[in-house]
């Protein structure tokens, strides 16, 4: 059947813009399916890694889950330390690594060693995340400045220690952070202010038998 010459026109128009055209509409569809299955091989790369490091995380909270005030047992310290390590080392961007820290600061103070137990509560800290795709329990922050503000009092940097927790707002922490003010300022010779950072703390959490003593001998000396 023979084309009338507008329809002749409208298909050389066509075979004219195909030319031009067709190549980099082609490479644009290239593109947007190696971003969709790139996409898709990343969510399955980052799934698989969340799955590793929640299995060797379970490895390790198994390990440092002991009976009230006792410490890890020597026998099982050096792969709970091995296992931290692994985390912060493989999965460094996971909130499994967080979590490791914090145990391996409490692996490290067990053993004495504040100075390590510093460099991982530190680590913690410098690693949270904060933005649109998620944010680090803030919790687990809380928790860090604290342990952090107690290492470095037991350290004897009580004015380091104040300046990891100045400005925190504690929520339900606040007794213990008010403890710890209590014991910094008593370490820095400011009594007054220790006496009324730990009645802070009473007031927030009674029943705390250590803190009873604190105040009672505190008041008694002034």
């Amino acid at each position: 059947m023979a084309l009338s010459t507008e329809e002749e026109e409208s298909l050389e128009s066509i075979k004219r813009w195909w030319r031009e055209s067709g190549r980099s509409l082609a490479m644009g569809i290239v593109a947007v399916a190696l971003v969709y299955f790139g996409w898709q091989a990343w969510q399955a790369s980052q799934t698989r890694s969340a799955a590793e490091a929640s299995a060797v995380y379970d490895q390790l909270s198994q390990l440092m889950v002991t009976p009230p005030g006792e410490m890890v047992p020597e026998a099982d310290r050096e792969s709970a330390q091995a296992l931290v390590a692994r985390l912060k080392t493989d999965h460094a961007d996971s909130v499994y690594a967080l979590y490791g820290a914090l145990f391996g600061a409490r692996l490290a103070a067990e053993a004495d060693d504040l100075a390590t137990a510093e460099q991982e509560l530190q680590w913690l800290l410098d690693n949270t995340q904060s933005g649109l795709f998620g944010s680090t329990d803030a919790t687990l922050v809380m928790l860090a400045q604290l342990r952090l503000g107690r290492v470095l009092l037991a350290n004897g940097e009580p004015d380091r220690a104040m300046s990891v927790i100045s400005g925190v707002e504690p929520s339900a922490l606040s007794a213990e952070f008010d403890e710890l003010r209590g014991d910094i300022y008593l370490a820095q010779g400011q009594r007054e202010q220790a006496l009324a950072a730990y009645e802070s703390a009473q007031a927030a959490a009674a029943g705390n038998p250590i803190l009873q003593m604190k105040l009672t001998e505190l008041q008694g000396s002034l």
